[in-house]
């Protein structure tokens, strides 16, 4: 819980993740961000001031701050930039890659998870990686099936790979101070949606270690661990299980690898049940691994089956009447609350 004082303004996630850049460029001068248009044609005249920013203007003010050296416009090749980013990160310097969309990460697919992901493994643990990328996810806003997806599950899936899904403000500031100055490659994604979310955010610099949940609602009855967006979603569907008598738990894992299975575990021996809210198409998502490592190691402890609520198997549909429906809803997750009674 963060208690506003001058030191703590209201920021939106946007601007909470350019702050967080900001204070990890000034704290430490191999901290570089590169990526398609962060600078976005500042310096190339007199607007010096005119940047960008990269799609959403998170790295707006970067370049006025620290120039091209350390701000630095790509090419449009994912390929090409990120491969940049993994060499740069194992020569010691700290890329922070705006890579603009997930859908966009299968273009550097084989940087990530042939070279950056496997290289410190490869050269028994000589070779750091401290790269983050960052890339936006999520349905909600019209942008069509391949600007659209979470694909946070893919690379989850990969050892030597960090995965970082903020649901505040607050979090994605810390969260994405601590992955900058970790030594393993990251993957950050921001959602959509969330971007003009406004929360408290400390002005200072500070860092939310990785691995560990938020537990952003106590209850005894049931816990419903959510995802990114999905995590307002819960809390208003717990909202509404309250008026009704049911009390509901709700976790916030905040990161997916390393993945906080001693809260969720806790919880679901306290709950006796547990319902898994995850926008991701559900064969082989994050929802399927917590209901199997639930299974696993708390099974005794369940008074019935474990629910998943996620998008269809389908891509993002671009017609705003499907897309409307394409992600859990409050209702949906109320609903598969109500099966478990």
């Amino acid at each position: 819980m963060v208690t506003t004082t001058a030191a703590t303004r209201s920021l939106s996630l946007v601007d909470a993740v350019g702050e967080a850049m900001r204070q990890a460029m000034e704290a430490d001068p191999n901290v570089i961000v590169m990526g398609e248009d962060v600078a976005g044609g500042a310096g190339r005249g007199e607007e010096k001031e005119n940047a960008m920013g990269g799609s959403f203007g998170a790295t707006k003010s970067l370049y006025p701050l620290f120039g091209p050296n350390r701000v630095r416009d790509t090419p449009i090749s994912e390929a090409g930039f990120v491969g940049a980013a993994v060499g740069a990160a194992a020569a010691g310097l700290r890329p922070v890659v705006d890579a603009m969309w997930a859908d966009f990460t299968g273009l550097a697919f084989d940087q990530i998870y042939n070279q950056a992901s496997k290289m410190s493994f490869m050269f028994g643990g000589q070779a750091r990686l401290p790269l983050t990328i960052r890339v936006a996810m999520g349905s909600g806003i019209g942008a069509g099936a391949q600007h659209s997806g979470t694909l946070y599950a893919i690379y989850t899936h990969l050892p030597g790979v960090k995965v970082v899904v903020p649901s505040t403000p607050y979090d994605a500031k810390g969260l994405l101070l601590e992955s900058i100055f970790d030594d393993a490659p990251v993957l950050f994604f921001e959602h959509l949606k969330l971007y003009v979310a406004r929360g408290p955010v400390p002005a200072d610099a500070y860092r939310i270690p990785l691995g560990v949940a938020e537990v952003r609602r106590v209850g005894g009855d049931v816990t419903i661990v959510a995802i990114a967006a999905m995590v307002d979603r819960a809390l208003e569907a717990a909202e509404q299980l309250a008026a009704d008598g049911t009390s509901a738990e709700v976790i916030d894992p905040r990161t997916l690898s390393p993945l906080d299975v001693a809260t969720i575990v806790a919880s679901v021996e306290k709950t006796g049940a547990l319902v898994v809210v995850d926008e991701s198409p559900p064969q082989c998502s994050v929802a399927s691994e917590i209901a199997a490592v639930v299974s696993e190691q708390a099974f005794d402890s369940l008074n019935g089956p474990v629910r998943r609520v996620t998008a269809p198997h389908a891509p993002v549909p671009f017609t705003p009447s499907l897309e409307a429906v394409y992600a859990p809803t409050v209702q949906s997750i109320v609903d598969a609350v109500g099966s478990l009674a």
